[in-house]
């Protein structure tokens, strides 16, 4: 608390008003742009920062304007949900906590969760940079460098619970994938982690810690800079930037490139200049290129992406997004791959196997007959005297250079030209020291939605964990092995992360910030250690062994998936009495809740009947053991920042039989009302993956029309039935394709192309056959939709 070094004079003219500090029953108003607090030096000033269309975020920075006239931006309270430009405030209240309110939203955007029982605290910006609530006493209330975001000023400390997490992007400050932190061995690492990967990219994973220099033997952990440029660690990271000495304008940023650096201000022409940085080949960090694409760097231009042959650039705005192949990947095991030779090209991480000692024919075999093996990587250990090959299941943190020893091989048709001369390359991230942030952020504001967002956050974490009621306690318990719970835990849980009681009441603020309720548990929205928001289940401790089975369930089920078209589970809590599931937040919440608004455009809704149906394809024939999910509607069915589909809620999932039959035994019928095939109606039918076909075809049908299937008489015969319907209209309307207006919702803004609608509503109607045989696979319905779009 010593950083918040200042004399509080209690008088009538030091309490008066901003900018010189806020006092108790105070507030600061987005709207007055002369309510903000100014360091006395003048050095620093804290107030409503604009970050998009009608977006503020409470921040601090420094007063000096830049060059270009922007400002450099050190901290931000809510830098993950901004406020309203109208009527939201900053208020210190009488109580002492001090509290950012949007006037749209019931509960605080942010607070500090202070109380003073002195009343006399007061929030002042100090010489330091430091946003400090203070009494008169001199006791320190709270203060912002205790909670950093990507930056640290000098004399600001990093310990193991402040790490730096980056800004999305240079137009978006929302909290991006990379941080800074101490790891369990008191060591500063950098890692990256977006919602599919994360890996730790400094110091090097290859070599270690002792070896980097780090002593990992200290008990505290604790790094900070001082204002002549001199770094130090716990860990033994030492090191003075290039302008060490006096110098009164410094910071530490880790940046949205993932490169952390210290910066020094040349007052006289506004540019801020590099003096140290952690990595000068930027190719070493993860996630530089995205998926399916390789980094190269250049001395001159910095780091160039550039996408594997025969790919294209996903995003033509954003690496992050990586690359997609340009062909249909071939039936594995059936000698229509070929493989593509690229020279000098490592991809770090996603090894299917380890495989020494093994020849180049023995390994492109190996690769051939695994059907998600993209490609391996292919080296000789000249210590150990015989080559080493590595089958990838994913293409990620790609580096070409001349100076690694070794080869890719690419898994590419037959039909593909053997050439790598075609590899797109993308222009450079430039890595000057004057990043110049644009005006117009990615991100903004508006009052109905952030009011629908209320709404939109309960329908998501219902959708995704609430319908868990039903398990499969036949297929999830261990039959006759007599195994402890904890054991049953660990060998389901093996490839999550196991989080203690303490860390989860920590992210959901002691379980305050309840979103969802059901059958199973209660839910919670919480913030994670590394910055991700997750949706945090607490099942019902009053019935036990509900939620033993309901635990086991999720995590076994998606312990055995790996698909981005399926919701991910990111860890869960077995501890004493308490249960827990944690998994991830997708920004759009369900399909059910966009499903009626006009927010989907045709297009849009074809992309997501087509991720869908890749999903549960894999669910069905390609991942390691085939699943019913039992439960397909568009409750189910979540949307993520860019509408892409995964399918959520295993609760009701269950095994397939693989033994030439694909049949599954249950005690009673599953799914909802409206969405279940006709099978399940009668006892003696096989249960097959063709109930999720049918499924599957009615929310294609829902998606089209406009209708709910639940909305009509379901009780008796087929004439309810959203499928009996548009065949009615289909025979009822003349003219070869008429019937397409009568059926489509025509409250959905833009153009449709009326051929390709009406494969659409076919296919649906091929998948809610009333005989099962009649219904095609998902991997039919895959090839089909591709098809379509293929001729688009």
């Amino acid at each position: 608390m010593f950083l918040c070094r200042t004399t509080l004079i209690y008088s009538s003219s030091s309490l008066s008003s901003p900018p010189f500090g806020l006092n108790l029953g105070s507030s600061l108003s987005v709207e007055k742009k002369e309510d903000f607090l100014i360091s006395p030096n003048g050095f620093y000033t804290a107030g409503f920062y604009r970050v998009g269309e009608n977006a503020y975020c409470f921040s601090i920075w420094f007063t000096k304007a830049l060059s270009d006239g922007n400002r450099t931006l050190v901290w931000m309270a809510n830098r993950d949900l901004p406020v309203n430009g109208k009527f939201s405030k900053l208020s210190l209240l009488k109580t002492g906590n001090l509290v950012l309110r949007d006037a749209y939203q019931r509960f605080p955007i942010w607070t500090t969760t202070t109380r003073d029982s002195t009343k006399s605290a007061q929030l002042k910006m100090n010489d330091s940079g430091n946003l400090c609530l203070q009494n008169k006493h001199g006791k320190v209330l709270w203060q912002s460098f205790d909670s950093p975001t990507d930056t640290l000023l000098p004399d600001q400390p990093l310990t193991k619970d402040a790490p730096l997490v980056s800004s999305r992007s240079l137009t978006n400050y929302s909290s991006g994938y990379y941080k800074l932190f101490f790891d369990s061995d008191n060591v500063v690492r950098l890692v990256y982690s977006d919602p599919k990967l994360t890996g730790i990219y400094w110091p090097s994973p290859d070599v270690r810690a002792w070896e980097s220099g780090r002593n990992i033997y200290g008990s505290r952990r604790i790094a900070t800079m001082d204002s002549s440029g001199h770094f130090i660690s716990t860990d033994d990271l030492l090191f003075n930037t290039s302008d060490a000495g006096d110098q009164p304008l410094r910071r530490l940023t880790l940046d949205v490139d993932g490169n952390f650096r210290a910066y020094s201000l040349d007052e006289i022409t506004g540019i801020w200049h590099v003096t140290w940085q952690a990595l000068s080949n930027t190719c070493y960090i993860h996630g530089s290129c995205g998926e399916n694409s390789t980094c190269s760097n250049d001395p001159v231009y910095g780091r160039k992406c550039s996408c594997l042959p025969n790919h294209r650039m996903i995003n033509h705005t954003d690496w992050s997004y990586g690359c997609e192949p340009e062909f249909k990947p071939t039936l594995c095991g059936n000698g229509e791959d070929q493989f593509l030779h690229l020279p000098h090209f490592d991809f770090y991480g996603y090894d299917r196997r380890y495989m020494p000692n093994t020849t180049l024919e023995e390994c492109k075999q190996v690769c051939r007959n695994m059907c998600d093996c993209k490609g391996f990587q292919f080296k000789n250990d000249w210590k150990k005297g015989f080559s080493i090959c590595y089958p990838k299941f994913l293409l990620v943190n790609g580096l070409s250079s001349s100076d690694f020893n070794g080869s890719m091989y690419l898994k590419v048709p037959k039909d593909i030209p053997l050439s790598s001369k075609n590899i797109k390359v993308g222009e450079e991230f430039s890595l000057k020291c004057s990043w110049k942030p644009a005006i117009q952020l990615d991100r903004s504001y508006d009052v109905n939605r952030q009011n629908e967002s209320i709404q939109l956050l309960m329908l998501i974490i219902t959708s995704v964990l609430g319908a868990l009621e039903i398990i499969c306690i036949t297929y999830f318990c261990y039959g006759t092995h007599s195994h402890s719970t904890t054991e049953g835990y660990l060998q389901a849980a093996s490839g999550f992360r196991r989080f203690s009681y303490a860390e989860l009441k920590k992210a959901s603020g002691n379980f305050s910030n309840e979103i969802g309720r059901g059958g199973g548990g209660v839910v919670y929205k919480g913030v994670l250690s590394d910055n991700r928001i997750a949706a945090i289940k607490h099942l019902n401790e009053s019935s036990k062994s509900q939620g033993e089975a309901e635990l086991l369930a999720e995590i076994t089920t998606l312990g055995k998936l790996n698909h981005m078209n399926l919701i991910e589970m990111w860890g869960y809590c077995a501890e004493g009495k308490h249960r827990l599931l944690v998994y991830e937040y997708m920004e759009y919440g369900s399909l059910a809740h966009n499903l009626y608004s006009s927010q989907l455009d045709w297009d849009q809704r074809f992309d997501i009947a087509l991720g869908t149906a890749k999903g549960l394809a894999y669910l069905h024939e390609e991942c390691l053991e085939w699943i019913l999910h039992c439960d397909v509607k568009p409750h189910n069915i979540l949307l993520d920042c860019c509408y892409k589909p995964k399918v959520a809620d295993f609760g009701l999932s269950k095994l397939l039989d693989r033994d030439g039959t694909g049949n599954s035994e249950f005690t009673r019928a599953r799914g909802t009302r409206g969405y279940m095939a006709p099978e399940w109606l009668f006892v003696n039918l096989p249960i097959t993956a063709k109930v999720d076909v049918y499924s599957y075809g009615v929310v294609m049908l829902e998606m089209i029309t406009g209708r709910s299937p639940t909305g009509a008489n379901q009780s008796g015969g087929s004439e309810g039935r959203l499928d009996s319907w548009v065949r009615e209209k289909m025979i009822a309307t003349s003219g070869p394709n008429g019937w397409v207006e009568e059926i489509i919702d025509l409250t959905i803004e833009g153009e449709y192309d009326k051929k390709r609608m009406e494969i659409l509503i076919k296919v649906a109607l091929q998948c809610c056959e009333e005989d099962k045989d009649g219904r095609p696979t998902m991997s039919q319905v895959v090839d089909m939709l591709m098809h379509v779009e293929e001729h688009h």
